[in-house]
């Protein structure tokens, strides 16, 4: 039995969300290769560094690149601006994708496998990077995998009621991200400065980004605050590329360059590209969150903390599901707000905003005693017909 991880991205921040699972295949289930699947150098790299030098004899590392002369021309040209590889490497390697059996992916650009090429093998499986609100996640196209692992209820309530998902290809298996990522809070770059530490994520899709018109003054905050230090921690893609393009709805942002002034400040630490920004290293560590619409609140909320929220496009978000998380804290349209929405966060935190986001976290995350990992590869052997006999250990045992 062949069961592929695809890592089809130019960057990390999808590695973690499903490669704990396989890790768990690896450890116990035994007459399966496990292939995981990168793209790039810089995926390959992490993915070592996660899984350690010396994987499981069951997992085989594959690079995937282009092959036809076509494909390398179109992502040459394109590929400044738009991600042509990341497209094109599904057409020149349908004969590695129809010698799998199951194929788990991060993100709908795979359904490409299906809507295009017509595949009807491997089976593909949604493992999703993230478990936010944004109404990209909850899409009608998302009912075209043939079977879902989803975080929590949210998750699962928003797939069948708005995209349509079919109940008995869905299974709850909770948040692999939360097996890896330590707690254990790391060393603060701000040494022994007592100041509360602020985190600063800003998401890169410009129609819902605070980064673009108010990203800058945010920083200027900050420069020499006598009160707060900020991690200024963008999504991984924000400075990628010159331009940022989103194809939900199709706009083009600039995310500009970045004056030397605010990595050279003492209170700010920038971070534009290292596994941190990924691995749940400052949504460990910060005291308060700063942000817009990123997914990384809801890792944040693991432990609940005070959070302020960037509304700089004048979203009635009020009863918005794509919003919900704005509920954590005080949302304000503009920097200049910033100085009394954080001590607004900080002194109601625990009368006013504490319980809700418990709640929210409740609700996104179905986490129990067993890994979430374990769970979800679980439910890869039963979709593949493997039985408890299939296991060499009893951590995968089906009946278990």
């Amino acid at each position: 039995m062949r069961i592929g991880f695809l890592f089809n991205h130019d960057q990390i921040h999808q590695v973690s969300h499903s490669l704990p699972i396989a890790m768990a295949l690896a450890e116990s289930a035994a007459d399966t290769q496990i292939l995981i699947t990168t793209t790039s150098v810089r995926i390959a790299t992490e993915i070592i560094r996660q899984i350690g030098p010396d994987p499981s004899t069951s997992i085989t590392l594959v690079g995937l690149e282009l092959k036809s002369k076509s494909s390398i021309l179109v992502a040459g040209l394109l590929g400044k601006l738009l991600p042509a590889t990341k497209l094109l490497i599904y057409r020149d390697n349908l004969d590695f994708f129809r010698s799998l059996d199951a194929l788990i992916v991060t993100e709908r650009t795979s359904l490409i496998l299906k809507t295009s090429y017509g595949l009807e093998t491997p089976i593909l499986i949604l493992s999703d990077h993230g478990a936010g609100d944004r109404a990209i996640g909850f899409g009608p196209s998302t009912a075209r995998f043939d079977h879902i692992l989803a975080a929590g209820r949210k998750i699962s309530d928003r797939l069948i009621g708005e995209a349509g998902v079919r109940p008995e290809r869905l299974t709850i298996t909770g948040y692999p991200k939360f097996d890896t990522c330590s707690t254990r809070p790391r060393s603060s770059p701000f040494g022994s400065d007592p100041k509360p530490v602020v985190l600063y994520n800003p998401h890169v899709s410009p129609h819902l980004s605070s980064w673009y018109s108010q990203g800058r003054a945010v920083l200027d905050f900050f420069l020499d605050s006598p009160h707060y230090n900020l991690i200024f921690a963008p999504h991984i893609m924000m400075f990628q590329r010159r331009a940022v393009v989103t194809i939900d709805k199709l706009r083009l942002g600039l995310p500009g360059g970045l004056h030397p002034k605010y990595a050279s400040n003492p209170n700010i630490h920038v971070d534009l590209g290292s596994p941190a920004l990924t691995d749940m290293t400052y949504t460990n560590m910060a005291d308060i969150y700063l942000g817009d619409v990123s997914s990384q609140v809801y890792e944040f909320l693991r432990n609940p903390r005070p959070c302020v929220f960037l509304n700089v496009h004048g979203v009635k978000h009020r009863a918005d599901p794509n919003y919900a998380h704005w509920q954590s804290g005080p949302v304000i349209a503009s920097a200049a707000d910033l100085g009394s929405a954080l001590e607004k966060a900080r002194a109601e935190h625990d009368t006013s905003y504490r319980a809700i986001q418990q709640s929210l976290f409740d609700y996104t995350f179905d986490l129990t005693d067993t890994p979430s990992s374990v769970r979800a590869a679980r439910t890869i052997l039963q979709l593949l017909g493997l039985g408890a006999a299939s296991s060499t250990a009893p951590g995968l045992a089906l009946d278990a």
